[in-house]
């Protein structure tokens, strides 16, 4: 039985005319689904594309580049005339459009025949789920939502890559890209949390949107869910899940921005954080079993807040300074004590300036490991009175508890780092 050359097989010249008509073929088996009947149908259907995929690879295989223009020419003059003289009532140019990028497909397929034919499916299923499409651009998406997606995009795809990587101020802190890319990193977590609390609703409804709001402020979510539970004393237990929520999404929020700083330091944080996630976790579930079945998720809003994240950035250059000058001052003591002053205001920027500092070589990671450890304890702290102040007493003693289970898995995890890893010996002692 003769063997079958794979390696040859695939160079012959066929093989690109066949994805072209492939492609054609996908295409125009969507196209004739909806192609209609009577003097109302569409144009073109199974057969059409088919042949213009493969027109496209037969001139294209020829390589006379006025012989594609040409052809390429004549396709989009025919989707032109049947748009014209169609008789229907839909006004759009989806089946013109693909037809043109069938001939186009069917042409790049002679060189570049997967990427041709990926291009292809994914056409193809555009048209497919057209209704689906539709309905979630008109009916699931707000324009507060695609405003805040397009602020995104362009944060992400039209700044971050214009800025500079490189330190601007003389002390090496101040650097543009890694400071926007963390307003990107926390535009990403607040979109991610806020996809997830319009997915689901019911009895986790409160319990998705906490873990929405600690991406961006879990102290701002125990005092919402607080206010919740003082409005409706029946849904203590689903707000108090809510604001343990809160506190998971803000350790995953710490640890997602630290590791676009410093991944040793992340590495080390891993334990403490992931241990008290673990806590919270359980002591969460716990609350939601008990919590009554008939409570309802919050409304859609907006995907994240830009003022919140530049503040946020201005937070991390502010208290990295501030973290420099102490540093000057008192040594990696002076790191520490800030730390655990600036978690009375942000967490999350405190530990990015640690993480900062340990990049730029000013610090320990024993040292920033612990500083992390110290602005968690404050920042954790402040929740309990805010719990009682804004909330009822049943609800204040249950978000208590779940602010020392995160405290005793935290401590723990950083002791047992600590105590098991010799490089993290010198805590206090700066490199």
């Amino acid at each position: 039985m003769p063997v079958v050359d794979a390696a040859a097989w695939l160079s012959r010249p066929e093989l690109p005319l066949v994805v072209a008509l492939a492609i054609g073929l996908l295409i125009g088996l969507e196209r004739e689904r909806r192609k209609g009947a009577g003097g109302s149908r569409a144009a073109a259907g199974l057969r059409t594309f088919a042949l213009v995929g493969l027109l496209g690879g037969v001139v294209a295989l020829i390589g006379n580049g006025g012989l594609i223009l040409l052809a390429g020419g004549f396709v989009a003059l025919g989707a032109l005339a049947a748009y014209s003289l169609g008789e229907r009532q839909d006004p759009g140019l989806t089946g013109e459009v693909a037809l043109v990028a069938t001939f186009a497909l069917g042409v790049l397929a002679q060189t570049r025949p997967t990427v041709a034919l990926e291009a292809g499916v994914v056409v193809a299923a555009l048209l497919a789920f057209r209704v689906q499409l539709h309905r979630l651009v008109r009916e699931r998406i707000t324009d507060q939502e695609l405003l805040d997606a397009l602020t995104f995009a362009i944060a992400a795809v039209v700044i971050l890559p214009l800025l500079p990587n490189r330190a601007v101020d003389p002390f090496g802190l101040f650097n543009p890209f890694t400071l926007w890319r963390l307003a990107v990193v926390a535009m990403a977590l607040s979109f991610i949390g806020y996809v997830a609390q319009r997915l689901f609703g019911g009895r986790y409804g409160l319990l998705v949107a906490g873990l929405a709001a600690g991406l961006v402020s879990s102290t701002a979510a125990v005092a919402a869910m607080g206010g919740r539970s003082k409005a409706e004393p029946g849904v203590t237990e689903a707000s108090a899940a809510g604001a343990v929520a809160s506190m998971i999404g803000s350790l995953g929020y710490l640890m997602g921005i630290v590791s676009a700083v410093s991944l040793p330091l992340a590495a080390v944080l891993a334990a403490p954080i992931g241990l008290s996630a673990v806590l919270l976790l359980g002591y969460a579930a716990v609350l939601i079993r008990r919590a009554p079945k008939s409570t309802q998720a919050p409304p859609a809003g907006r995907a994240f807040n830009a003022a919140v994240v530049l503040l946020f950035v201005g937070l991390v250059g502010g208290f990295s300074l501030a973290a420099e000058l102490l540093i000057g001052w008192l040594g990696a003591p002076g790191a520490l004590a800030a730390a655990t002053v600036m978690g009375l205001a942000d967490a999350h920027a405190a530990a990015v300036s640690m993480a900062t500092l340990l990049a730029g070589g000013r610090l320990a990671l024993g040292a920033a490991a612990v500083g992390v450890v110290l602005t968690l304890t404050t920042n954790m702290a402040v929740k309990i009175p805010t719990a009682f102040v804004t909330g009822t007493r049943a609800y204040g003693r249950r978000v208590t508890l779940g602010v020392g289970l995160l405290l005793i898995g935290l401590w723990l995890g950083g002791w047992l780092v600590l105590a098991g890893t010799s490089g993290l010996a010198g805590v206090a002692a700066a490199p």
